[in-house]
């Protein structure tokens, strides 16, 4: 500042001053008109002591130059035909009073000129940096440095932007600066001592250098710097890795102490004294884990954390399971037991068909057979669910039952040998007597331990055949007599299958429903008619009693008149 007060004192004063820049060429105009008998020019600066040392001449009429032996300025210097000197590489010891001299033979004219010589300093730079700050403790923040500066600058340190002033016991601000004596250039220090607290946390530092330069005042700023906070720990917390909503049977968990101070709590300990770390980990987790764990600082015992740990469980026992073999007609009870750490939910499948309620076989069928799954899940803990299978297999001996019926053409006779059994028979027929066989045989599908063996025959005589079915339980044998083709005889009932037994019966329930619908209609017309003519009757009693009445009154009047008479 004082310095710039000097450069406006000279502009006050009259005094030219020209500004360079360093390491830019310095040009000063003479600023004298030149005469007409000019003789020559020089050019000269003075020493501190006010000494002159010339250093440029040029002659009016020769047009030659001379530069004198100054070793600071040779080969620096040009001076041209209307005297304007210019020095090149400007230094900061070219900050000289120069003078421009034109000489005639009656006369000397001079124009002085003020050099002043600027330098940019460096981009201002913290270093030796402290690795981390500790809250409420008054400690080394850093270094702002800025080198080779010209004139020197002044350095200013920023918290988020805003101007740390220096403040007792908080904020000390140390400035220093130095002068390299070959370049007389100066590198500017500030050292900043902080007591910083947890607000300071991912706060940006930074510093800043003003300047003077050509054309006035500059400022540069640093790179931001962030320091690492180091503050005691206030609460203990236990975090569960890896995060979820619940925990099941065969996971593995790891329980975390950490504590909010920095840097993080390294030595924990539980009030069991189960781990000294500040991990715990739990592998292939059961049940009996269940419950709270704690967790506390080694050195601050009362500072404990808890956290609850539940480890979801499910069991299912299925009976019987695996494959079981059963005969018709047996009972079986199937249980499917669930034991949970919470409510879960049961599908039954068999098949791959949902079942809409779990089985019950009071007495098996062969359709009863096959692939039962029990399957249960708890929804809100996912991937833990459960499922045995039940393969049921139900066994009988053959049964058979065998119909004949005539053509409608009555050339040809069908018998038909229904068989029911599992595993399933073998049917064979046999024929005794005389008779074409129009069609040998011809089976159905084998369905819920049913099908069935028919033949076509145009018998010339009676005949009897013989089906017989055997599987690896039994042979079963039955017959059935024909009458030739020329004797009609009464036909026998095909063997209902089951998908028409189904629908019979739904037929049945539909006659049955309807029947009882008309009868609960005659019964509500009959009690709507038997009060009706209840009350008919009591209002015709009223009718005939009245005209009772009149007969009688009638009656008296006739004898009153007669025993007047």
């Amino acid at each position: 500042i004082k310095k710039l007060f000097m450069y406006s004192l000279m502009l006050g004063l009259g005094w030219y001053t020209v500004n360079s820049a360093y390491g830019d060429t310095i040009i000063m105009p003479c600023r004298l008109d030149v005469p007409q008998n000019l003789m020559f020019g020089k050019w000269k600066y003075e020493k501190p002591d006010g000494s002159p040392v010339f250093i440029a001449f040029r002659s009016s009429t020769k047009k030659s130059v001379q530069y004198d032996d100054v070793p600071e300025y040779k080969d620096r210097l040009s001076l041209s035909e209307n005297y304007t000197l210019s020095i090149s590489n400007a230094r900061i010891s070219d900050e000289k009073r120069f003078v421009c001299m034109l000489v005639t033979e009656d006369n000397v004219f001079e124009a002085p000129t003020i050099v002043k010589v600027f330098k940019q300093p460096s981009k201002p730079e913290i270093v030796s940096k402290a690795l981390f700050l500790e809250t409420e403790q008054l400690k080394k923040l850093g270094d702002c440095i800025s080198e080779d500066s010209y004139p020197d600058g002044n350095i200013t340190w920023y918290r988020n932007g805003k101007v740390l002033h220096p403040l007792e016991g908080a904020v000390v601000i140390i400035f220093k600066k130095e002068m390299d004596p070959v370049t007389q250039l100066y590198t500017m220090t500030s050292t900043l001592e902080y007591k910083t607290t947890k607000a300071d946390i991912q706060m940006p530092f930074t510093c800043s250098v003003t300047y003077y330069g050509p054309s006035g005042q500059k400022t540069v700023h640093s790179e931001q710097a962030v320091f690492d906070i180091y503050y005691p720990t206030e609460q203990v917390t236990i975090q569960v890795l890896p995060p979820k909503t619940a925990i099941k049977e065969g996971d593995n968990i790891t329980l975390k102490c950490l504590g909010n101070g920095n840097p993080p709590q390294r030595s924990f300990g539980q009030p069991e004294g189960i781990r000294s770390s500040n991990t715990y980990t739990l592998t292939d987790v059961r049940r009996n884990a269940t419950g709270d764990y704690k967790c506390s600082l080694i050195d601050k015992k009362s500072m404990i954390a808890s956290t609850a740990i539940t480890v979801h469980y499910l069991d299912l026992s299925l009976n019987p399971s695996g494959e079981v073999t059963r005969q018709i007609g047996d009972a079986l009870p199937v249980s499917c037991t669930i034991s949970a750490s919470r409510n879960a939910t049961v599908v039954w499948m068999k098949d791959n068909i949902r079942l809409r309620s779990s089985p019950s076989f009071s007495s098996l069928h062969y359709q009863d057979a096959g692939n039962y799954v029990c399957e249960t899940a708890l929804q809100e803990v996912e991937g833990l669910k459960k499922r045995e299978s039940l393969t049921l297999i139900v066994e009988g001996k053959p049964q058979i039952k065998m119909t004949k019926k005539t053509d409608p053409s009555g050339l040809s006779k069908t018998i038909i040998c229904h068989v029911e059994g599992f595993p399933k028979p073998a049917i064979q027929w046999t024929i005794t007597g005389s008779g074409s066989v129009i069609n040998q045989t011809e089976e159905s599908p084998y369905i819920n331990g049913r099908y069935y063996s028919k033949i076509i025959i145009s018998p010339e005589e009676n005949v009897t055949l013989t089906c017989t079915a055997e599987n690896q339980l039994e042979r079963t044998v039955n017959s059935l007599n024909v009458s030739a083709i020329s004797i009609p005889e009464h036909d026998e009932a095909d063997e209902i299958s089951d998908e028409n037994r189904e629908k019979v019966n739904d037929q049945a329930k539909l006659i049955v429903g309807i029947v009882v619908g008309l009868l609960l209609a005659a019964l509500v017309a009959g009690v709507v008619y038997w009060l009706y003519m209840k009350k008919s009757k009591t209002a015709s009693k009223h009718v005939n009693k009245d005209l009772g009445n009149m007969e009688e009154n009638k009656k008296l009047e006739e004898n009153n008149h007669k025993t007047e008479a």
